[in-house]
């Protein structure tokens, strides 16, 4: 009697593509406070993901944020499509703003 396996699924291959670009952004470091907020308000609605970070400030110093924050799922995309500048993004829970 030995050990048997069978692979069900293979998983999405964009889902991954994605998953493993935002997991370069889960480090605590990424995590700023005021930014957050910012985005949440930013993003109370669904607002293409450049427009909001433009929105926030500059893109180079705040996306990192943005993807710590859809990393922690604060911030939410359709992850089964490629991440692109007009992805749209919203709060998690759709209307929730932090004050």
């Amino acid at each position: 009697m030995g050990w048997e396996y069978r692979l069900v699924g293979a998983p999405d291959p964009i889902v991954t593509a994605n998953l493993r670009w935002l997991s370069g952004y889960r480090h605590p470091r990424h995590e700023l406070p005021g930014l957050a907020v910012a985005f949440r308000a930013a993003f109370a609605e669904p607002v293409p993901l450049l427009a909001g970070a433009e929105a926030v400030g500059d893109p180079i110093a705040v996306l990192p944020v943005l993807f710590h924050l859809l990393w922690r799922h604060d911030l939410t995309a359709d992850l089964s499509v490629p991440l692109h500048p007009c992805s749209s993004v919203t709060t998690a829970v759709a209307g929730l703003v932090a004050v």
